[in-house]
């Protein structure tokens, strides 16, 4: 992992797969959830990414990962801490996902990102924040 700057070390940041239909949808569910604005996002397959990222993740999109204070988190552990940071009931939800086994959580996971672009579709680009998202999207 290349060294962090020091406004994505402090920051929270959910890489997703810009041009999934699921991982859209799942930016979209943590959007409206999160109040506090705690989140911020960034397509793998973009700058930021780059920056953080390993380069075998970047070219996994298979890959949910989730940046929080430098450490990452990937898979279904990453949607599990991604809960937890968003606080109130979800925390509990992703504490509970947490105690789950990583290697069962994983095979779920797995079977899913494999059918993903079959059940969710793929985009023809990445997704575009509107102008009410755009503070929270990272290039």
């Amino acid at each position: 992992m290349q060294p962090e700057t020091n406004t994505t070390a402090s920051t929270a940041i959910v890489f997703f797969d810009g041009v999934c239909g699921l991982c859209n949808h799942t930016v979209d569910f943590l959007l409206k959830r999160d109040r506090r604005g705690v989140l911020k996002f960034a397509p793998l397959q973009g700058e930021t990414a780059a920056e953080i990222l390993p380069e075998e993740v970047r070219k996994d999109l298979n890959t949910f990962v989730f940046a929080d204070h430098g450490d990452l988190h990937y898979r279904s552990s990453a949607m599990a801490r991604i809960l937890m940071r968003l606080g109130g009931i979800w925390w509990p939800a992703g504490a509970l996902l947490w105690l789950i086994p990583s290697p069962i959580r994983n095979v779920a996971y797995r079977i899913v990102s494999r059918l993903r672009y079959r059940l969710f579709g793929r985009k023809e680009s990445c997704r575009m924040p509107t102008p009410e998202e755009r503070d929270r999207f990272l290039s």
